[in-house]
Formats: structure tokens, C-alpha cells, sequence
């Protein structure tokens, strides 16, 4: 009965980023849901009050995934029948290897695009170590001025790993 509920209900392509069954807690004497965000190394969770006004709204969800997932994967995910069928797509093939483009398979020979959306540290670190391997660059390219001014013009704060960590892994 409890997924009937939720199949009916919870439709939104939204769901998809958070844990499939809300943790359903009292408050101040005020019932809510609570969706725990699917993302590695978030958790953050979303609360719902069932006697506000707004008890179905998804704004917030949205806005967290989108933090979180990068606008484009909220997007590509919207364009799914389902929370279920986003989810299986997207969501749990990213969760699999980090990467959205890795949900999505180049057909022919289109036109390659580019994310919007800054890295992450970890797509960071995964993007150059990919890089120095598939090019046989030496890992410490990361300490050149050349590399680093053109990772950094135009987004100063964008963050380059030191060479330490691909040392270690070189050895």
C-alpha cells in the first residue's frame, strides 16, 4: 500500500536524485518527508511538511539536485517518463562511473559538446589523470605555468590538484 502510494503521488522525474522511501518524521507536533540525496558524499536531506500549503512542491528538491547533479543531468533526467525510469537511465549510471556523458551514447558522428558545469574535485583529479594517461604526458604537467594559466583564465578560483598525488601514483 505504502508504494502505491508513492507511485501514485511521486511522479516527478525529481526523485530520482533521492533515496526511493522518505524517512516520514514529526517535527513540533508537524508530520514531514524527508528525502536523503542520492549524490557520494552529500546525504543532505530534504524535508517536506505534509500541513503546509506547499506540502507537494518540489522547489527545493530541485534546487538541491541541481547543486548537486549539475543542471543538465536535472534536465536530461526531466526528459524521463518517470522518477523509475530516470532514475535506472541516469542516476545510477552516474552513480556507477561519475559521469553523466557516460549515461548517453554519441550517435554517428555529431558534434561533441561540452558541460557547462565546472568540475568537481574528484572530476577534476579523474579528467587530468585521464588526460596525462591518454596522452603519456608526465604527471607533474599539473605544476606547469602554460597548463595551470589555461585552466584558470577566466575562473581564477577553479581548483588544479598538486602533482603529489599523481606522483604517488606513478611510483
Amino acid at each position: 500500500m505504502f508504494t502505491e502510494c508513492l507511485s501514485k503521488e511521486w511522479l516527478s522525474s525529481i526523485y530520482a536524485f533521492f533515496e526511493p522511501f522518505p524517512t516520514i518524521g514529526h517535527e513540533n507536533k508537524h508530520r514531514y518527508h524527508e528525502f536523503k540525496c542520492l549524490a557520494k558524499g552529500c546525504g543532505k536531506r530534504i524535508r517536506r511538511y505534509l500541513d503546509k500549503k506547499d506540502a507537494k512542491s518540489t522547489s527545493n528538491m530541485c534546487k538541491h539536485a541541481c547543486t548537486c547533479w549539475g543542471d543538465e543531468t536535472v534536465k536530461a533526467a526531466d526528459d524521463a517518463k518517470s522518477s523509475d525510469i530516470a532514475r535506472e537511465a541516469i542516476v545510477n549510471r552516474i552513480l556507477k562511473n561519475g559521469s553523466i556523458t557516460a549515461s548517453f551514447k554519441r550517435k554517428g558522428k555529431g558534434k561533441i559538446t561540452y558541460s557547462h558545469r565546472q568540475h568537481t574535485k574528484t572530476e577534476t583529479k579523474a579528467e587530468i589523470v585521464r588526460w596525462v594517461c591518454e596522452s603519456a604526458r608526465p604527471f607533474d604537467i599539473v605544476k606547469d605555468r602554460g597548463f595551470q594559466s589555461l585552466m584558470k583564465t577566466g575562473r581564477p578560483e577553479y581548483y588544479l590538484p598538486s602533482h603529489q598525488p599523481f606522483h604517488r601514483m606513478s611510483s
